[in-house]
Order: structure tokens, then C-alpha cells, then sequence
């Protein structure tokens, strides 16, 4: 059983994980902010967002916008279908838009990137079916999406059907191309600068 007690008392007193408490958590805090009213107007963005002025390039943070705009679109979608509420099915479809502009600018960025990465032959070929998974979705997006338009914002009957199946599909595209991604990055370091781990490194062990 975990004692409440003594794990409350390990956060707030220092002992957890990291050995901080919550006085040291502040201080450094307050640190970091010091540090950064002393710098230039140049340097206040790479220190506050220093992952994103560190990356080759903005393809890996654009994609998080399609994936979860078109998963929620499909999922909500779906249960207002089966449980007829009408505005759950609304705003799927304002996920829906939003996942499609979404797509355009991840598969902008990504054709930028794929010209811009340095990478050998084992990549090259995984790179290109990645970006036929991101055109293909980005096109079935825009289809869905104008369709819903068209249709004046929710498909009804024995279309909807299709529709769904589609959108179905389109998910399914989703999560082929995320695998793609995620093995070029954590499996073959595309875009990813290696990082040196000393000999006593750290292992995050949460022990209770």
C-alpha cells in the first residue's frame, strides 16, 4: 500500500525522484526568471523555448495539430452519429477544418523539411512513403471537408455511413505515418542532433 503521508511528505520536503522540495523548485524558478529579465530581446525566445529554437526544423511540432484535431474530429463524429446529438456532430466538423489546415501546414513544413535533412539510403525510401501517408491524408481531409460544406455541415443517411468509413480510413493514414515518423526520429536519429549520455546518467525510478 502507498502511504499518503510520506509521499506528500517526500514532494514537499525534498527525497522524491529529483531530491527537490517545493522551496527548491521555487527558487529555481525565480532563477530562471532573473536570468531571463537580464537578456536580450534576441535571446528571451531560444531561453524560453529553447526545444523548438534547437529544431532543424518545425515539421515534428506542426504534426501534433492533424493528429489530434482529425482523431477527436473521427471519435466524436462517430458517438454523435450513434447517440443523434446533433451539435456533437457540429463541432466535429469545426475539428474536422481545423485538423485539414492543420494537415496543409504539416505537409508544407514536411516537404521543406524532407529538402533540408540530411539523411542516408536506408531513410530515403521510409521518407517517401511518410510523405505519401501525409499528402493521402491531407487530400482525404480536404475531401471530408468539403463534403461537409457541401453538404451543409453534417452528412445525413445512408451517406453518413461512407462517410464515416472514410474518416475511419483516414485515421488508420494518421497512425501509419506517425509510426513512420516516430522510427525515423527515435530509430534512425533523422533531424536529431545525439545526444552524449555521461557515465552516471540518471533513470527516472519512481519508487512508492
Amino acid at each position: 500500500m502507498v502511504d499518503i503521508n510520506n509521499f506528500l511528505s517526500l514532494q514537499i520536503h525534498g527525497g522524491a525522484d529529483h531530491g527537490d522540495g517545493i522551496a527548491d523548485s521555487v527558487a529555481s524558478l525565480l532563477t530562471f526568471f532573473e536570468t531571463l529579465f537580464a537578456l536580450d530581446s534576441g535571446d528571451i525566445f531560444s531561453t524560453l523555448m529553447p526545444g523548438i529554437a534547437g529544431m532543424a526544423n518545425i515539421h515534428p511540432l506542426l504534426v501534433h495539430f492533424p493528429l489530434a484535431f482529425l482523431s477527436a474530429f473521427f471519435v466524436l463524429d462517430l458517438f454523435g452519429t450513434m447517440a443523434k446529438k446533433q451539435h456533437w456532430r457540429n463541432i466535429a466538423s469545426c475539428l474536422l477544418y481545423l485538423g485539414t489546415a492543420g494537415a496543409a501546414l504539416a505537409v508544407t513544413a514536411g516537404f521543406i523539411a524532407a529538402g533540408s535533412v540530411m539523411h542516408g539510403e536506408n531513410v530515403h525510401a521510409l521518407m517517401e512513403r511518410h510523405e505519401h501517408f501525409g499528402v493521402s491524408i491531407l487530400s482525404l481531409a480536404a475531401l471530408l471537408s468539403m463534403w461537409r460544406l457541401k453538404s451543409g455541415a453534417v452528412v445525413q443517411g445512408g451517406a453518413n455511413n461512407f462517410f464515416l468509413a472514410l474518416s475511419a480510413l483516414l485515421c488508420v493514414l494518421l497512425l501509419l505515418g506517425a509510426d513512420l515518423g516516430g522510427l525515423m526520429v527515435y530509430h534512425y536519429g533523422v533531424a536529431v542532433d545525439a545526444a552524449v549520455v555521461p557515465e552516471h546518467g540518471y533513470m527516472h525510478l519512481h519508487q512508492h
